[in-house]
């Protein structure tokens, strides 16, 4: 049986680099707070929970006074920021910068458009951290829609201005942004951004050819990871022999039988090392059969 690790899964530079902070932190002290998980990835978060990183949410943030609290890759609205400055608590920022960089354009875009006539629309997922902090640039008044039949939310005789999660698929922005042509009215201003990371979307092509070499694809993901969705459903539509696991405890020893080439994956939220480990499962399992 031969057993392949796709050497382009694993962290993106966001991810890595937020990571990275907590630990250059806990080297030097104990313990160090984080707002919200640093990863959508349940083992990561066990990992440098043991070495002392302690997830909390917005609520518990409220109530600190003088502590170091680490901003994950996701990013935060403005009123994380003004909390923390009332608090006295040192934030540590490790907002992805193609987060940041989005955030930035959202806030631009909505002070300088006709607010009475305009709407700023974001493609992503509703209740999602980068998609919270980024509503939260414009005092809340994004639209937030997740597919193409959320788009009856929109007013086409108002100009909209439409914008993207950095995670979301780049083939569906674009039938939003088909969708909506056909539908604004001729007179208002329609402008779509495509703000989807690169390194991210880049990705979808390769998973697609890495899936298709295989019999058999294990796909390592939380079950958190909108980035996760997006590319293993990708994958399935490469190689319907393609399963999701968040662990190595969930590979079932039928999916083994009768193959030959197995292929892991996973998320721009999925650490390298827990795919290894997932191979090391296979290859032990294998024996077994």
């Amino acid at each position: 049986m031969r057993i392949e690790i796709d050497q382009d899964s694993g962290f993106c530079f966001g991810v890595v680099n937020a990571i990275q902070s907590a630990e250059k932190e806990l080297n030097a002290q104990d313990e160090l707070c984080c707002l919200g998980d640093i990863v959508h990835n349940s083992q990561e978060v066990n990992r440098l929970k043991k070495r002392g990183l302690q997830t909390i949410d917005h609520e518990q943030l409220k109530q600190m006074h003088g502590k170091k609290v680490l901003l994950r890759a996701h990013g935060e609205p403005p009123s994380t920021y003004e909390i923390a400055d009332q608090n006295k608590i040192q934030i540590i920022d490790a907002t992805c910068p193609v987060v940041l960089q989005l955030q930035k354009r959202i806030k631009k875009c909505y002070q300088t458009s006709d607010k009475e006539n305009s709407q700023i629309v974001i493609f992503g997922k509703i209740g999602h951290a980068e998609v919270n902090g980024l509503v939260g640039q414009i005092e809340g008044k994004a639209i937030v829609i997740e597919k193409k039949e959320d788009i009856r939310k929109l007013d086409f005789n108002k100009n909209i201005y439409l914008f993207s999660q950095t995670t979301m698929s780049v083939d569906s922005f674009k039938e939003i942004v088909d969708e909506i042509q056909l539908l604004v009215n001729k007179n208002v201003i329609f402008h779509s951004f495509d703000t989807i990371c690169r390194q991210v979307a880049n990705r979808i092509p390769h998973i697609k050819r890495f899936a298709s070499q295989h019999d058999l694809v294990l796909f390592v993901a939380g079950e958190k990871s909108s980035n996760g969705k997006v590319l293993l459903e990708e994958a399935r539509k490469a190689n319907p022999n393609t399963y999701l696991i968040s662990d190595p405890d969930d590979i079932q020893p039928v999916w083994l039988n009768d193959t030959k080439s197995i292929g892991v994956c996973g998320a721009t939220s999925t650490p390298k090392w827990l795919m290894e480990e997932v191979a090391k499962r296979v290859k032990s399992m294998e024996f077994k059969l």
